[in-house]
């Protein structure tokens, strides 16, 4: 797990190599433990690296293999790389070091664009062929690491962060009307390619971006997954589809267990966290650090759920960590926090995963975490109507998926947002149109399981967990987007995942495995009052932010929305309960805490 950056001069000079090392050091929190720069040609690179397998020198970055002429900078890590690598020397491969970005050169050079399809993991890499001048980048199927790319007539650069990308200058930092149209309308999700801002974009997952010697650029998508039913699993009973999904999350769970350091778990008392220390603790891991968090209450909202992950940490004898936050730690943390951010992120939790990471860090530097298995198996409250008849057309999708995920209706955007501002028209609304409209999901639960996982899921939770975990150079692993695991529940009928309240064939099969009482609580999401209830420093920094001069010149918000919410701070709330002027103001924050002024676009 590490930090990437690079640029490509496409206009026959050469790279800024004071501006790539910038943007490396930009990202010396996600790797503090090395860094490196290299340039050849019209390419440099550079990487902050966080040494986890191969912890020598050998394993650092960026890498060059001067007998294949081939370098690369990766971040992440393949957990097959070892069945790889064996591979690999079969062949007749020669191994200087004991890293799986080694593997991903040589598998580069064995199988060339396809070596994607044979790793199992999580990745953002660019390659870069000596010889030719062939530059190729590359993001995991589930957008689990992430790749920002900004382009001008001179350079492409890219980065693992947009501040990153900042720190190397002449970044076209006004606000994308058609981004601040879904922050505002679609739960603050930005789909790739697309981000707040207009000169950044991110590189899709499941994606392959060429920058061909000749000046041509070629994007491939090499992954998809098909939510349509198998013939060859038509015959599953309840036990069988059980079976399946406990054999695939087993397996990537002790896939997640390659590190050359000790790896622990967030445990947050949840049906997901819980089995996967289950899981763990079957593959026979003993002493396993397990860590929750906790806030105090605030207006009545209960702060932790201390009392469900005892439950799991008792059974399984784990060396548990509650980390208790009192209110001194929650506004400069909150600050760092949103400095963290790659993006404007609306989600409360984020400073809870921030805290809570900078905390894990000090015991381990690889955790696992049950971020995904909502999205995958169906665990949220507007699955089930999204199975109802009236929901079973495109349009029916989209208009039961609205009512229940959209924040707010294009007339009550037209109201929040300053005049021109917004893309004209229903770019969000469209945007799903499109997503539910395209083949491999017939039945409305299933297309929004596809738009969740493929989508959602990564710009909200997958995200969140990347940016808070790697500002404390503590790498996050997920299971639950193991790609095999998620196949396969693409392919479960959605009245199983639906059933028992959601995620029904996940629970039925954690039975066997972890307390029942656990899986059968009221279902929990990660509690952090202070900004679930906005009230005293909270709310003035809000305020402040909203009020600030480079907020006034923006004129992304209307002043009569702005003092409304103002007036009524905790009135507001989407569909989702999320806090109307925490969005709005979040954003302000983000844009301000990164030195973004200036009008939008």
């Amino acid at each position: 797990m590490c930090g990437v950056a690079g640029e490509i001069r496409i206009d026959g000079g050469r790279p800024d190599v004071a501006g790539v090392a910038a943007m490396a050091d930009a990202m010396a929190r996600r790797g503090p433990d090395a860094a490196g720069v290299w340039s050849q040609g019209r390419v440099a690179l550079g990487h902050r690296r966080l040494r986890i397998i191969d912890l020598s020198d050998a394993g650092g970055q960026p890498m060059v293999d001067a007998e294949l002429g081939l370098s690369v900078v990766f971040n992440g890590c393949i957990y097959n790389y070892t069945e790889l690598r064996a591979e690999l020397i079969s062949h007749g491969y020669r191994f200087f070091s004991h890293s799986d970005t080694e593997v991903l050169i040589k598998g580069y050079h064995r199988w060339g664009d396809r070596v994607v399809e044979r790793l199992q993991g999580m990745f953002a890499f660019a390659l870069v062929e000596r010889d030719s001048g062939r530059v190729l980048l590359g993001r995991d199927r589930l957008g689990i690491k992430p790749l920002y790319v900004a382009t001008d007539v001179h350079r492409v650069r890219f980065a693992s962060s947009v501040p990153a990308l900042l720190a190397g200058g002449g970044i076209d930092t006004r606000i994308d009307p058609v981004a601040l149209h879904h922050y505002l309308s679609f739960h603050s999700v930005v789909p790739p390619p697309l981000t707040i801002l207009e000169g950044v974009k991110k590189v899709p997952p499941a994606s392959l971006v060429a920058f061909e010697p000749d000046g041509r650029r070629t994007d491939t998508v090499y992954w998809s997954p098909d939510f349509t039913r198998r013939d060859d699993r038509a015959g599953w009973s309840e036990r069988d589809w059980e079976d399946a999904v406990l054999a695939a999350l087993r397996l990537a769970v002790e896939r997640r267990l390659v590190a050359d350091v000790p790896v622990g778990c967030l445990l947050s008392g949840g049906v997901d966290s819980s089995l996967i220390v289950g899981l763990l603790a079957e593959a026979g891991q003993t002493g396993l650090n397990t860590f929750s968090i906790g806030f105090e209450s605030v207006g009545g909202v209960e702060g932790d759920e201390f009392r469900w992950s005892d439950i799991v940490a008792e059974r399984f004898g784990t060396d548990h960590h509650q980390i208790r936050v009192g209110a001194e730690r929650m506004l400069p943390a909150l600050d760092d926090a949103i400095g963290a951010m790659s993006e404007p992120m609306v989600s409360h939790d984020c400073v809870a995963f921030y805290l809570l990471s900078q905390e894990v860090s000090q015991h381990v530097k690889v955790v696992q975490s049950g971020q995904g298995a909502d999205e995958v198996f169906a665990g949220y409250h507007w699955y089930p109507p999204m199975g109802a008849p009236e929901a079973a057309s495109v349009d029916g999708s989209l208009a039961a998926y609205r009512a229940a995920f959209f924040d707010r209706d294009p007339d009550a955007l037209a109201l929040l947002a300053g005049a021109g501002r917004v893309a004209a028209g229903d770019p969000s609304g469209r945007f799903v149109h499109e997503h539910f409209a395209a083949p491999g999901a017939a039945t409305g639960t299933d297309r929004a399981l596809r738009l969740d996982t493929t989508v959602m899921l990564v710009d909200d939770p997958v995200k969140r967990v990347d940016n808070m975990t790697m500002a404390w150079g503590l790498e996050g692993r997920v299971p639950f987007l193991d790609h095999e695991l998620v196949e396969l529940a693409a392919t479960c009928p959605p009245e199983r995942k639906t059933a028992h309240g959601g995620k029904g064939v996940l629970k039925e099969a954690a039975r066997r495995v972890i307390p029942s009482e656990v899986i059968d609580r009221p279902k929990g999401y990660f509690p952090v009052p202070a900004l679930t209830h906005l009230e005293g420093p909270y709310l003035d920094m809000v305020r402040d932010a909203l009020a600030a001069p480079a907020a006034k010149e923006r004129g992304l918000f209307r002043p009569a929305a702005v003092d409304a919410l103002l007036a009524d701070p905790n009135g507001r709330l989407t569909p989702l309960r999320g806090n109307e002027l925490w969005q709005i103001g979040l954003l302000e924050l983000w844009l301000q805490r990164h030195d973004i002024t200036g009008p939008a676009a």
